[in-house]
C-alpha cells in the first residue's frame, strides 16, 4: 500500500484530475476506448491523449489498476447521463473530442460540480469493487474497520474497502487542483463530497444460512450501496448546491483565492453538499460557447409540469407530437416446468419532440 502511495497515487491523481479539471473529462474517453479493447491487445499507456510524466509512469507501474479508474469514470459519466435524462442539459458527451463534455465545464457551475462529485465517486466505487472480486494484487478486502460481531451475526465475506478506492480517487481526482485559485478550491470540495457518499453509504450486507434459508447463522460484510443510490444522493445535492463568492488575500505564496457562501442567511456548506461560483446558461438553444446543444427535438413529457415536461423542457416554444408502433411481447404464459411464453403485440405511442 505505501509502495502504491509513494510510486503510484501521485501519478494517477493526476490522471483522474484531467479527467475532472475544467473542460477535461476528455482522457476519460480515451482511456475507456482502449479499455474496451483491453482483452484482445496490450494498453499502450502512451497513446493514451493527456496524460502527464507521473501519471504515465503510474500507469505503466500499476496498470493492473488502470481498468477499474477508467470503469469508475465510466460509470460517472453514465450515471450523470441517467440523473439528468429529463433536464435542458443532459449530460451529452461529444465522442470526437477530447474535452468529453465540450466547453460545459469550463465554467464553474452546478453542472461542473455534479460532473466533478459523480466522476470522483465513480472511480472510488469502481476501485473499491475491483478490490473486492479480487482483480487486483494491490488491494483486497477490507479487514480494519469490521469490530465485535453483533447479535446473531458473525462476520465473513468480503468487506469492500472503501478507504483504499477513496484514497486513489482523491490522489487521482485532486492532483490537478494544487493552484491557489477558485476553481482548484471548488473542484476538490466537491471531488471530496462525491467520495465522502460513498463512505456514508457503506453498509451491512448479510447473508442467511441454515436448513431451508432458516438463519441460523448470519455472515455479514461491509458493501457499497448500489451506484443509482450514490447518484440520487448527489443530484439532490445538485439541487441544493451552495452558491459561493471568491475572496482574494494574499499569503507568503501570493495571492490566494478562496470561496465564502454568498448568502450569510443560509447555512454554510458542509463537505457533503456541492459548491459553485457562476451561473449556468439556460441551454434552450444551441450554443458552441457554452455547450449548450439546445432542446430542439428533445422527447418531453407531456403530462408533467416538472422541468421535464414540454412547457419547460421546450423552453416555450412549443412541441410537436408523432404517432410510433412499437413492438413489445404481451399475453405472457408461465407454462409448468418452467418457461414463459409471449406473444408479440404492437401498440402505438405519441412521441411528444420539442420545437
Amino acid at each position: 500500500m505505501e509502495a502504491l502511495v509513494d510510486k503510484g497515487l501521485g501519478a494517477s491523481q493526476r490522471f483522474l484530475g484531467q479527467t475532472l479539471g475544467g473542460s477535461g473529462l476528455g482522457w476519460s474517453l480515451a482511456l475507456g476506448q482502449q479499455y474496451t479493447s483491453l482483452g484482445s491487445q496490450p494498453l499502450l499507456c502512451g497513446s493514451i491523449p493527456g496524460l502527464v510524466p507521473k501519471q504515465l509512469r503510474f500507469c505503466r507501474n500499476y496498470i493492473e489498476i488502470m481498468p477499474s479508474v477508467a470503469e469508475g469514470v465510466k460509470l460517472g459519466i453514465q450515471e450523470c447521463q441517467h440523473q439528468f435524462r429529463g433536464r435542458r442539459w443532459n449530460c451529452t458527451t461529444i465522442d470526437d473530442s477530447l474535452a468529453i463534455f465540450g466547453p460545459v465545464l469550463d465554467k464553474a457551475t452546478r453542472e461542473s460540480a455534479f460532473v466533478h462529485a459523480i466522476a470522483s465517486a465513480g472511480v472510488a466505487f469502481a476501485v473499491t469493487r475491483s478490490c473486492a472480486e479480487g482483480t487486483s494484487t494491490i488491494c483486497g478486502c477490507d479487514s480494519h474497520h469490521k469490530g465485535p460481531p453483533g447479535e446473531g451475526w458473525k462476520w465473513g465475506g468480503c468487506s469492500e474497502d472503501a478507504d483504499f478506492g477513496v484514497l486513489v480517487s482523491r490522489e487521482f481526482a485532486d492532483a490537478r487542483e494544487n493552484r491557489p485559485d477558485a476553481r482548484s478550491a471548488m473542484n476538490k470540495h466537491n471531488n471530496e463530497a462525491g467520495r465522502t457518499t460513498i463512505l456514508d453509504h457503506m453498509h451491512l450486507k448479510c447473508k442467511c444460512h441454515g436448513l431451508s434459508g432458516s438463519c441460523e447463522v448470519k455472515t455479514c460484510w461491509w458493501a457499497q450501496p448500489d451506484f443509482r443510490a450514490i447518484g440520487d444522493f448527489l443530484k439532490d445535492k445538485y439541487d441544493s448546491a451552495s452558491e459561493m463568492v471568491v475572496e482574494k488575500h494574499r499569503e507568503s505564496r501570493g495571492w490566494v483565492e478562496t470561496l465564502r457562501a454568498k448568502y450569510s442567511l443560509f447555512k454554510p456548506p458542509t463537505e457533503r453538499d456541492l459548491v459553485y461560483y457562476e451561473n449556468s446558461p439556460n441551454f434552450c438553444e444551441p450554443n458552441p460557447e457554452t455547450g449548450s446543444f439546445g432542446t430542439r427535438d428533445r422527447t418531453c413529457n407531456v403530462t408533467s409540469h416538472g422541468i421535464d415536461g414540454c412547457d419547460l423542457l421546450c423552453c416555450g416554444r412549443g412541441h410537436n407530437t408523432r404517432t410510433e408502433k412499437r413492438k413489445e411481447k404481451c399475453h405472457c404464459i408461465f407454462h409448468w416446468c418452467c418457461y414463459v411464453s409471449c406473444q408479440e403485440c404492437i401498440r402505438i405511442y405519441d412521441v411528444h419532440t420539442c420545437k
